[in-house]
């Protein structure tokens, strides 16, 4: 896989995530089986905002040569996905939030592999 694929892949998904969660919060944490109180609402349209951008990022980076900047967005949506999965997964443990979470979890697990499997092929290349 290349980073221009997952660099789409990733910006599409936090643009829906992005107007999901400014637009439509309420609905999101629902799945979850969170009450959508006045503050995870805030906090919601807040993530929006933060997605929104992360997809414009995504997005202009789709076309970015191997570099160090590009492995670094690869290297950052690692840990962002890998922290959102493990952190999705033991709040369902924790009984924080209900089985909805698991979507999320296995959609972000996906993306960990795919941009994973991005950097590993980056390093073959010879600089």
């Amino acid at each position: 896989m290349k980073f221009k694929t997952m660099a789409i892949i990733s910006g599409v998904a936090l643009l829906a995530l992005g107007l999901g969660y400014f637009f439509f919060g309420a609905v999101i944490v629902g799945r979850w089986q969170v009450e959508p109180t006045e503050s995870v609402i805030l906090l919601a349209r807040r993530i929006g905002c933060l997605y929104l951008g992360l997809a414009l990022v995504f997005f202009l980076a789709r076309r970015a040569p191997v570099s160090t900047a590009r492995t670094a967005l690869g290297a950052g949506a690692v840990v962002i996905t890998l922290l959102l999965a493990g952190t999705g997964i033991y709040e369902l443990i924790a009984g924080h939030a209900g089985n909805g979470i698991l979507i999320s979890a296995a959609i972000e697990l996906l993306l960990s592999l795919g941009f994973i499997r991005v950097l590993l092929a980056e390093k073959k290349i010879p600089a």
